[in-house]
C-alpha cells in the first residue's frame, strides 16, 4: 500500500535588514523555526531574507546571517517583518520593492509590533487600518497620515496585511497566523513549548496604564473566575451568574473585567468557546452537536453562527479542514 506523502513545509520568509529588534527575530524563529513534527505540528521552512548574505548587526551585540536573498521571496508563502530599533529610518528601497512585488502577487504579509513602519514606508498601509505599540501610534499617524491607525487592537488584518501591536503582541499575532493556517491545536502545541497562552483576547489599552493595588486583587479574583468558566464551559454562564462568583455587582463586574482583559466578559467567554470547540473538531470524533453542547454553545445553530463570525466557516469545514489524521495525537510539551 502506497504511503500518504507529508505536504509540502510551509515557506515563511524572515524580511531582516539593518535596524530590526532581536526580540522580534526571536518570537519568528521560536514560532516557525523550531522543528516540532514529533509533536504533531507542520513541518515549516523558514528563511532569513535580505538584499545580500552579509551578516546584519542588532543591538546587544546579535547579528543575524541572511541565508536566502529577496529573490527568496517569491517561493514565499508569508513574509513576516520584524519591529524597528529606530521606527523612523527609512528600510532600504530593495526592500521596499519586494515587499510592493509580493502584496501585488497576494502572498500574506505579517508585521510585528514597529514593523508597520516599514510596511507604511512601501506604501501598503495607505487607506487601510494598522495597529503598533501604543507608544508609537502618533508617530505612526505623524509620518504616515495616509494610514488609519487603530489604537487599541492587539493585531489587525487588511487586505493580506497583518500587523500586531507591542512586544508580546507579536507572539499573538504569530501564533494566530499558525492557527488560522494549521489549526487550533498546533497553535497550542506551539504556545506551550513557549510557555505562552495560545491566545489572548482584548485590547493593549488594558497595558497603558499601571495597575493600582486594589486592580491587582480585581486581577486576581478574576482570573480565579476565569479558570473556573474554563473549566465549565459546558454550564450556562451570564454576567450576572459571574458577578454573583467574583463576589461583585453585575455592573462593578463587567467593569473590571473590561479594564484586566480588555474585552467584555461575554466575548471573552464566547471566544474560549470557539477555541475549545476548534480543539475538540481537530482531536475528537465527537457529533458537531455533542461539540456545541461540551463547549457550552447549547446547539449545533449557535455554535455554527459563532464559527462564521469567528473563523469565517462552519464547524464541518473546520473539522473537514483541519482533522488530526487517526491514531497521530499531538505531545504537549
Amino acid at each position: 500500500m502506497a504511503t500518504r506523502s507529508a505536504p509540502p513545509a510551509q515557506r515563511i520568509a524572515l524580511l531582516s535588514f539593518a535596524g530590526i529588534r532581536a526580540f522580534d527575530v526571536s518570537v519568528i524563529s521560536e514560532v516557525w523555526g523550531v522543528d516540532r513534527t514529533d509533536r504533531g505540528v507542520p513541518h515549516f521552512e523558514l528563511r532569513r531574507t535580505a538584499t545580500d548574505h552579509t551578516p546584519i548587526p542588532m543591538r546587544g551585540g546579535l547579528s543575524l546571517t541572511p541565508d536566502r536573498t529577496l529573490d527568496w521571496l517569491t517561493l514565499a508563502d508569508l513574509i513576516v517583518v520584524p519591529g524597528l530599533d529606530d521606527h523612523v529610518t527609512p528600510a532600504p528601497t530593495p526592500a521596499l520593492d519586494a515587499l510592493r512585488r509580493a502584496h501585488h502577487r497576494g502572498t500574506p504579509i505579517a508585521a510585528l509590533c514597529g514593523g508597520a513602519f516599514t510596511l507604511a514606508q512601501a506604501g501598503l498601509l495607505d487607506g487601510r487600518r494598522a495597529v503598533t505599540h501604543w507608544n508609537l501610534t502618533d508617530l505612526l499617524r505623524e509620518h504616515h497620515p495616509q494610514v488609519t491607525v487603530v489604537p487599541d487592537a492587539l493585531f489587525l488584518h487588511d487586505a493580506n496585511l497583518w500587523t500586531s501591536a507591542g512586544t508580546a503582541a507579536g507572539i499573538d499575532l504569530c501564533l494566530h497566523l499558525v492557527r488560522i493556517t494549521h489549526g487550533a491545536e498546533a497553535a497550542a502545541t506551539i504556545a506551550r513549548s513557549m510557555v505562552t497562552a495560545p491566545f489572548r483576547t482584548g485590547t493593549q489599552a488594558q497595558f497603558i496604564e499601571h495597575p493600582t493595588p486594589r486592580a491587582d486583587r480585581d486581577a486576581d479574583t478574576l482570573e480565579a473566575l476565569r479558570d473556573y468558566a474554563l473549566a465549565h464551559l459546558e454550564e450556562s454562564h451570564t454576567v450576572a451568574s459571574l458577578a454573583a462568583r467574583a463576589g461583585m455587582s453585575p455592573r462593578t463586574f463587567a467593569r473590571h473585567f473590561q479594564a484586566t482583559t480588555g474585552t467584555t466578559p461575554l466575548h471573552w467567554l464566547i471566544t474560549q468557546r470557539v477555541a475549545a470547540a476548534q480543539k475538540l473538531l481537530e482531536l475528537t470524533d465527537h457529533p458537531i452537536p455533542e461539540v456545541a453542547r461540551r463547549t457550552g454553545f447549547g446547539s449545533e445553530v449557535t455554535m455554527r453562527q459563532h464559527f462564521a463570525a469567528h473563523l469565517a466557516t462552519s464547524p464541518r469545514d473546520y473539522r473537514a479542514a483541519f482533522r488530526q489524521p487517526a491514531g497521530r495525537s499531538p505531545i504537549a510539551s
